[in-house]
């Protein structure tokens, strides 16, 4: 795998892009009667036509070259892509949809799209285009709403441990399975000759956020009540925020560093032994290190270590959906139809190392044979999806930022989850 950090890429925008977004929902735009009559079921006949799908630099690149086959067989079709630099993509999407000019076809962010997920905004899914259970579940949970589907899941993506292996066979360690093996794990890593055990996200931000309601879920606790009421002051986000700072207080993560940007040459060089962060890092970690097979020599993977509720990991990556004013919507649903085809998924993945939102397509060779994402795809299948509320993405930050001061000892994780509670009630889901 060789293409580039896709979360490194989101870091640049989610203080001002995701969370810059204003109520989409009745912006003027086709409304619930354009919404409803494109949920007729999509038929096999050719794809006619102009479909105009924009999407964020990065996993779209390639796209010209994997829909030449599904344009070659539908003659009478020209789709065009608008790639639009990552940090400025959803602003511009937004402001298109909300003056009535957006696509026909737009790529969204199964962690950030929930802002999206509105019959105003997009046609619901169209009955029997594509089977739910094909798919990650937590993936396709993502762009369900009330029981309607908004979005197709194109890529996929999670968080596992990428450690250095060369260090823990020294130590005599095994990847650690519960939060109880996991500072004994690092200081081992850091004995065996690394300088901290582990090259801790140091953001303060969004990310951190999604990592310790990562945690939340591994400590048996939700974000959300059944009734849809915010649950951050409970007893197990108490707990993820302790576990989160005793990475730092037990001194194998520091609070300085790295960034998140310097985080793979601190872990080639020997200054920090582990990461919790996203497959495409095993792809680059050669060039880093300068030197052709450094990674299968040096590196090793494994899921998430269990809370006392299990191993669960965030559900990431991109998504299609068609919006509701679409001036050809059976078309747009036809494409959507191709790329979420195993064999689409998997010339996605040879084409820009995609990894693929159909579980099926991860039994390819090119994909099976990479030992290194065994522990990606084992996580894959214990994931969840963020809630689906619009307010998701600032308290997600807010709790970020309460992260920092209970790893630093300014604060304590009960004040931490107080905090994160009382402002996430102050803004509520956005959804009403």
């Amino acid at each position: 795998m060789s293409n580039p950090s896709r979360r490194g890429v989101l870091r640049l925008t989610a203080g001002t892009a995701l969370l810059g977004s204003f109520a989409l929902a009745g912006c003027g735009r086709g409304g619930d009667n354009a919404a409803t009559a494109a949920a007729k079921p999509i038929d096999k006949s050719p794809a006619r036509g102009t479909v105009d799908v924009w999407a964020a630099q990065g996993d779209a690149d390639v796209l010209d070259k994997v829909v030449k086959p599904f344009e070659a067989a539908n003659p009478d079709l020209d789709v065009k892509f608008t790639l639009i630099p990552n940090a400025e993509y959803y602003t511009k999407l937004q402001s298109a949809i909300a003056a009535g000019k957006g696509p026909d076809v737009a790529q969204f962010f199964p962690e950030s799209q929930a802002q999206f997920l509105d019959p105003s905004i997009l046609r619901p899914v169209p009955d029997g285009l594509v089977d739910p259970s094909v798919f990650f579940t937590s993936l396709w949970d993502a762009g369900v709403v009330k029981n309607v589907a908004y979005t197709v899941p194109w890529y996929a993506y999670t968080y596992a441990l990428v450690y250095r292996s060369d260090l823990a066979r020294k130590a005599g360690v095994k990847a650690p399975a519960t939060w109880d093996d996991v500072v004994p794990f690092f200081k081992a890593l850091q004995r065996a000759g690394a300088g901290h055990g582990l090259g801790a996200d140091i953001g303060w931000d969004i990310f951190n956020g999604q990592d310790v309601a990562m945690y939340a879920w591994q400590a048996g606790g939700s974000l959300l009540s059944s009734g849809g009421k915010w649950t951050l002051d409970t007893p197990a986000m108490i707990d993820a925020l302790k576990y989160n700072a005793s990475f730092f207080t037990s001194g194998v993560a520091d609070t300085s560093g790295p960034t998140f940007l310097d985080a793979q040459p601190y872990f080639v060089s020997g200054r920090t032994a582990c990461m919790i962060t996203g497959p495409w890092t095993v792809g680059q970690l050669d060039t880093v290190a300068k030197k052709d097979g450094w990674t299968a020599s040096h590196v090793a993977t494994a899921p998430l270590p269990a809370g006392p509720s299990g191993s669960v990991s965030f559900s990431a990556g991109g998504s299609w959906g068609v919006l509701a004013d679409s001036g050809n919507a059976d078309a747009s649903w036809k494409l959507i139809r191709y790329l979420s085809e195993p064999s689409t998924q998997v010339a996605q993945y040879k084409a820009y190392s995609s990894l693929p939102a159909v579980v099926s397509a991860w039994a390819n060779p090119a994909i099976a044979s990479q030992p290194l994402l065994d522990a990606f795809l084992a996580q894959l299948k214990k994931t969840r999806a963020f809630p689906q509320v619009s307010s998701w993405q600032q308290v997600a930050t807010r709790l970020g930022k309460e992260m920092e001061a209970v790893a630093k000892g300014k604060g304590t994780a009960e004040e931490a989850a107080a905090n994160v509670q009382s402002y996430a009630e102050s803004l509520g889901t956005g959804n009403g």
